[in-house]
Order: C-alpha cells, then sequence, then structure tokens
C-alpha cells in the first residue's frame, strides 16, 4: 500500500509542520504515530492532531483503552466552545466570534505521552450540511493556531481530504504528504487532494508508498503519480495489524516500519 503524505515546514521557527492524508484505511495514522515517535525520540515537542473523525491516532500512539475514553473531541467540549465563541454549539447562522481564543487549549485539553501531546478535534455535527458553526469556527482556530503559531513539531493526520484547512492555514504548512496503497481508488484520492492542495496554495505534494508487498506496487505508484515528490515506502507488515490488535504502537512490535519511517523522514528533510 502507498502512502501519501504532505509536510510543510514553519519557516520561522524552522519547526516541521506536517499534515498527512489519503484515502481511508491506506495506513495514513500509521504513518502519522511514526513520524511523532521518531520527533519525539529526538527530544522535540510534538503536537499529534488528530483530524479523522475516525479518530485512531490515540491508540497508534500507544494510549491506554482507559484513558482513550477519557480524552474528548473538542468539538464535543460544549461548555468551552460557547465560551470562545459566544455561541451554543450546534447551532448555525447566528453571530458568534469567528477569531476565539485557543493558545491555552493543547495545555488544558490535550493528552501528553512522553514528548509528544495528542489532540483529537471531532466533527461538528453540523458539517455534513455545510453549515459555519461555533464549533468549526473553533477547530479552524485551533489549526491555524497551531501549524502557524506554535514552535513544536505538529503532526496532522487529516481525514481523505483537506476540508480543515483554510488558505491561510495551509500556506504554513511545511509538508503535505498523502499516503497511497498500491490501487486506482487510492491514486484517485492522491490526484483529488493534490488540485485541492493547490487551490490553497501549497506547491509541494509529497507521497508515500504503504503496503508495498513487491516492487511492481512502487512503479505502479510512482508512474501513476510521476508529478509529486516521492519521499518512500513502507512494506506491507502484518505486526502493524497484530499491533492494533493488542493496543499497542507499531514501532514497539517491529523494528522494520521504524527502520522505513526513518528513511522517508530522512528524504523528506533533504527535500525541504
Amino acid at each position: 500500500m502507498v502512502i501519501f503524505l504532505t509536510f510543510y515546514v514553519k519557516s520561522r521557527t524552522g519547526k516541521m509542520k506536517i499534515a498527512i492524508t489519503g484515502k481511508g484505511g491506506v495506513g495514513k495514522t500509521t504513518v502519522s504515530s511514526l513520524l511523532s515517535y521518531l520527533y519525539s525520540s529526538e527530544g522535540k515537542k510534538v503536537i499529534a492532531v488528530d483530524a479523522d473523525p475516525d479518530a485512531n491516532l490515540a491508540s497508534a500512539l500507544g494510549i491506554p483503552q482507559n484513558d482513550i475514553e477519557k480524552v474528548k473531541p473538542i468539538a464535543e467540549l460544549t461548555e468551552l466552545i460557547e465560551e470562545r465563541t459566544g455561541a451554543k454549539p450546534g447551532t448555525g447562522g447566528g453571530i458568534f466570534r469567528i477569531n476565539p481564543k485557543v493558545d491555552d487549549i493543547p495545555e488544558g485539553f490535550g493528552y501528553k505521552v512522553d514528548n509528544i501531546t495528542l489532540l483529537v478535534m471531532g466533527r461538528s455535527k453540523l458539517a455534513a450540511s455545510g453549515c459555519y458553526c461555533p464549533e468549526h469556527a473553533l477547530l479552524r482556530r485551533l489549526l491555524k493556531h497551531l501549524i502557524v503559531e506554535r514552535d513544536e513539531v505538529v503532526i496532522v493526520d487529516m481525514e481523505a481530504g483537506i476540508e480543515h484547512l483554510t488558505r491561510g492555514t495551509a500556506e504554513g504548512v511545511d509538508a503535505f504528504i498523502v499516503v497511497v496503497e498500491p490501487g486506482r481508488g487510492s491514486i484517485q484520492t492522491a490526484v483529488a487532494v493534490k488540485g485541492l492542495a493547490k487551490g490553497l496554495g501549497v506547491k509541494k505534494v509529497f507521497v508515500i508508498a504503504n503496503k508495498v508487498r513487491r516492487e511492481e506496487d512502487v512503479m505502479f505508484i510512482k508512474n501513476e503519480l510521476s508529478d509529486m515528490e516521492f519521499l518512500g515506502t513502507m512494506s506491507f507488515n502484518d505486526s502493524i495489524p497484530e499491533a492494533d490488535i493488542r493496543g499497542i504502537p507499531a514501532f514497539k512490535v517491529s523494528g522494520e516500519p521504524i527502520e522505513e519511517a526513518v528513511k522517508i523522514k530522512k528524504n523528506l528533510e533533504k527535500l525541504l
């Protein structure tokens, strides 16, 4: 399976800002957790953001199930949203602050594991209707704050698209990565993501091939996405779903995913 990742580095501080997306099930959460682990193991402070409604990053980071249940998505913190925006969550079309205070949220509502702070964004109940609501305003402002204004390494595990990003936020991303597996569906998602990213001012979209079983898989991805920067591959590895079943991070059950992620990280930093 090929993984496409997009990274955008914050030029003012030299701290990496990475957004990772791709078709559902391609392994973007695994990649997000591995990169978070690698940067944190270097002593860097990392904010890992789970911006996928199907939130699994906490489990991939090895957070115990009992603690995962205590990590409330920001979109569900109704009192906080009303306090910061001046409007009740679940309402749309009214008057509310579109630039609420968010700088204390990572420390106040994040879950800390080693040098990593996990933030789970969640999704507004009105998001599907296209309504711009108070919780949506808070989430967008928070994401912009994390990418544009923070000094930590920020890694965002996104859904199969870039709906959370505005132009001002996207322009602050150092690396935009699409994770892709061998298959037409993943390729189509990657092409769509690149088009959306370009519309937001992102100049480079990087690709990672995940769940690769043979060289032909890699060549298929490279040929289909020849206009994207190729960061590297991650092999199909039975230890990763096994780790998920056992509730432990992939980097604790096998050395191979880590070795491959190290090469990808080095390639990314070289290209940037």
